[in-house]
């Protein structure tokens, strides 16, 4: 795909990342012009006539039941962004601006709004030029739509508000004189369809999908380590197991660590070990990942129909048919990034237990702490403090955001979903796990060490040489906060899983499994 149609091709996280960093482009089919077109005329229609329709000639929220005349629209719509736009905290990451733009530009495009092409178009520019407006981070509960984000969000078309341009934070109007643009005069309900609707909480929600992803798939390599580092069984991976309890997400990690383990020398050199059973955090690997593999699919699956839905209010089919409704809702979403929250959560859990399993010197040939002399030095003790406080502090914000609701509105809006809190909770935990996660992939390999001449299977064995390219073996204290932030950076980059699916691609090496397509993203 080189051009995504708004307003008419089916939306994907995938899709929308790559609309965001311009490697497809967006455009509009003479369908979608046409749809545009019909809605706004209909609103337009309806902003002359005497029927209320609220938003168009009513006011908002508690004040629905007073009428606004026709000369009084444009005001009506502008003073909304204003007065909305009461976001608080940190701007947002540019890219989730963009995105918020994206999912906005596409819900609107499917004609149910009344927008103007015009409006949609300036949207459009704005994100091909890379003109990304500030939107704080915090302000929203998450239904009603995302009224205070996406109110700063549009601020620049009527040139008011911030915006990033060229690597700095610029106010609208001046950014609009250097293209010789003027801000638009807002037409009937334009101001409440750009600020009603979910795309606030979906664009995090893109970004959870894609990252857990990524995170997901290093789960299964830094593992894949510890077992090898560990010595642990490759019995427990055996598909005759996962067939009797078919979870995809179990049988899919099942069979990706059986795989990494084929062709391991240091599996072989402990077949016949008198060890019975490994500990939990090595033997339920696939359990506990598949499971949170399980809770991603239902994450992306249900974005998926919230990014291709209508979420504003009132949704226009015709002059003569609108209704008010509660698409922009929350709900179903706030309730997914709860459970993504928690399923995120649990791979940082199991990830510092293998780290603390791996310093107890329980397995032949591997020291405490990870390190033949110790007393004089304290080996790898002191970062297992780092992924237990990171552990602790996602258990923290664990808590559901969705369990919570406050009335606003003067009682009006008397139930919200939060979700804005919970996408952005979700992205917290994500990025204390991939730290956890860099600390498993130093220690693995540093247990990995003393199992040497032995090689592991070929995916592992590259991995293993690419990370110590990387990061020298600790055999005498040093400070390691460095060597740590390297390891960070290669789960969050994901120059791993590429390694690891260029190998399998190139040699022809088993990696994928049956359930890869179904868990791509």
């Amino acid at each position: 795909m080189n051009t995504f149609y708004y307003g008419q091709d089916h939306l994907t996280a995938s899709i929308a990342l790559k609309l965001a960093r311009k490697e497809i482009r967006g455009d509009f089919s003479p369908e979608t012009i046409e749809k545009v077109k019909n809605s706004s005329e209909a609103v337009a229609k309806i902003a002359q006539g005497d029927k209320a329709v609220y938003g168009i000639n009513t006011g908002f929220g508690p004040l629905c039941t007073s009428i606004i005349s026709p000369e009084q629209t444009t005001t009506l719509q502008e003073n909304l962004l204003k007065s909305h736009a009461v976001g608080v905290g940190d701007p947002i990451d540019q890219e989730i601006s963009k995105l918020m733009m994206v999912l906005k530009i596409h819900a609107l495009a499917q004609g149910f709004s009344g927008v103007r092409l015009e409006t949609l178009e300036r949207i459009h520019w704005m994100l091909e030029h890379e003109i990304i407006p500030l939107v704080p981070s915090q302000g929203s509960v998450g239904a009603s739509g995302d009224l205070a984000p996406l109110s700063h969000l549009f601020l620049p078309l009527i040139g008011h508000g911030k915006v990033y341009f060229e690597g700095k934070i610029h106010a609208t109007e001046k950014v609009l004189r250097q293209f010789n643009k003027t801000a638009l005069a807002l037409g009937p309900k334009e101001g409440l369809a750009l600020i009603n609707g979910t795309q606030f909480m979906a664009a995090h929600g893109v970004r959870i999908v894609e990252k857990f992803h990524n995170l997901l798939n290093n789960a299964s390599l830094t593992g894949a380590l510890m077992i090898e580092g560990l010595m642990g069984s490759a019995k427990p991976f055996s598909s005759d197991l996962h067939k009797l309890r078919p979870f995809a997400g179990n049988q899919h990690v099942a069979q990706t660590i059986a795989n990494l383990l084929v062709g391991s020398e240091i599996v072989v050199s402990h077949l016949n070990c008198t060890r019975v059973q490994d500990p939990y955090s090595l033997r339920c690997i696939p359990q506990v990942h598949g499971a949170s593999w399980n809770a991603w699919l239902h994450l992306k699956e249900t974005l998926e129909i919230e990014i291709n839905s209508v979420t504003d209010n009132p949704v226009v089919f015709t002059e003569d048919h609108t209704i008010s409704g509660g698409n922009f809702h929350g709900q179903p979403i706030a309730l997914t990034f709860d459970y993504a929250c928690l399923a995120i959560s649990e791979i940082g859990n199991i990830s510092d237990r293998r780290i603390y399993l791996s310093i107890e010197g329980d397995t032949p040939g591997v020291p405490k702490l990870l390190l033949k002399e110790t007393g004089l030095n304290s080996g790898l003790m002191i970062p297992q403090y780092t992924t237990a406080a990171l552990a602790s502090e996602n258990k923290s914000l664990c808590f559901p955001a969705s369990a919570d609701s406050i009335p606003t509105s003067l009682g009006q809006e008397d139930h919200v979903s939060m979700g804005s809190i919970g996408g952005r909770k979700a992205l917290r935990v994500l990025e204390n796990v991939e730290k956890i996660l860099g600390i498993e992939l130093f220690y693995a390999v540093q247990a990995m060490d003393f199992h040497q001449p032995l090689k592991s299977g070929p995916i592992l064995q590259k991995i293993y040489e690419f990370v110590r390219s990387r990061i020298q073996p600790i055999t005498e204290d040093r400070i390691m906060s460095e060597d740590m932030e390297e390891a960070i950076q290669l789960i969050q980059n994901g120059e791993l899983v590429k390694l690891a699916n260029s190998l399998a691609k190139e040699k022809n090496l088993p990696y994928q499994t049956p359930w890869t397509e179904k868990f791509d993203f």
